[in-house]
């Protein structure tokens, strides 16, 4: 029997016949540069309202799958992305997971997430935090749909065979906290004098997007945009000062009308959401146009520049923050 056989059969493999793939000269994404249009997608939100409720779906969401991970539920190898829809009077029912989940306030005003027995009411350009093993609902009293961007770690929570989900023994969690209570306990650079910090993720679980544009225009105001990333700014925990969630890197930017960045690449693959104003990106050799509500994806290690035709605002979110932690996070600026 031959050597390869005989050490198959023994569950061996040799190392030097698949050493470049394990161990490449650089990153070799699968993933490929990818844009949705909201006005292209928002037909089929709408009609997988008609096919499933929220009761039989769970959660109403339609996958943003990137066109080179078919199949696999993923935006980037790492990352999950889905815009999940809502209609009046419905509820998402109370679940909770180990992954961590963010949402990102697309379409509608008026909705509520009910987090930990709080709840906070939703409007475009929120940034909502779902932490691990948290219970969650969701529901719109409002009278138009509710549309937001889910963005999770599953995957890498699945790497590690570390995720398990429970549902809750009805529809909507009991709510034991007033609403804002965790703003004015976090929120306002004060801390109640007992305060102990259990968890990494940040008490504070939404962002009102009032604040962080204001935010954004006063830096504007105050300094030069960089060229890579005009005026972006990560979004924190307040408590500590590290990143608001522990597995996913979360920002805004602005980038003014007329600025166009100067080429950017890291390994930390990111989702983009568009708020606010029109221009386009070009990621590696493919360039795609967006305005409001679009989503577009950057992989790992392929450069990208992004120009703005309006003042264009953009929400993002990376597995940087785990590539920091083990350290193994690189990036490149400029054409190099």
């Amino acid at each position: 029997m031959p050597f390869y056989d005989k050490a198959n059969a023994q569950n061996l493999a040799p190392l030097w016949r698949v050493l470049h793939g394990l161990v490449p000269d650089q990153p070799k994404p699968n993933a490929l540069p990818a844009h949705w249009s909201y006005a292209a997608i928002r037909p089929y939100l709408m009609e997988a309202c008609d096919i499933i409720s929220t009761e039989e779906a769970e959660r109403r969401v339609m996958i943003l799958e990137n066109p080179g991970l078919r199949g696999q539920s993923r935006i980037t190898p790492s990352l999950f992305a889905g815009l999940q829809i809502i209609l009046p009077g419905e509820i998402a029912p109370a679940h909770r997971h180990v992954a961590s989940a963010l949402r990102f306030i697309v379409e509608g005003s008026g909705a509520y997430t009910a987090v930990a027995g709080e709840k906070t009411m939703m409007e475009p350009g929120d940034f909502v935090i779902t932490p691990s093993w948290t219970w969650h609902d969701h529901g719109n009293p409002s009278p138009n749909p509710m549309v937001w961007l889910d963005g999770l770690d599953m995957h890498v929570v699945n790497i590690l065979s570390a995720s398990f989900r429970e549902s809750y023994d009805g529809k909507e969690q009991p709510i034991t906290r007033e609403q804002g209570a965790s703003f004015a306990e976090a929120g306002c650079n004060l801390l109640p004098e007992d305060y102990k910090q259990e968890s990494l993720t940040s008490p504070l679980f939404n962002y009102p997007y009032r604040i962080s544009r204001d935010a954004l225009d006063r830096m504007s105001r105050s300094r030069d945009p960089d060229r890579h990333h005009a005026f972006k700014m990560l979004y924190i925990n307040p408590v500590n000062g590290g990143p608001a969630m522990p597995t996913l890197t979360t920002a805004i930017q602005l980038v003014p009308k007329s600025f166009t960045t100067t080429p950017y690449k890291s390994t930390a693959g990111t989702v983009f959401s568009v708020v606010e104003g029109k221009g386009s990106v070009v990621i590696g050799d493919m360039r795609f146009e967006f305005e409001p509500r679009d989503h577009f994806v950057v992989p790992s290690w392929v450069p990208f520049t992004l120009s703005a035709d309006q003042d264009a605002v953009l929400f993002s979110y990376s597995d940087r923050v785990i590539q920091e932690k083990l350290d193994i996070f690189r990036e490149m600026r400029g054409n190099a």
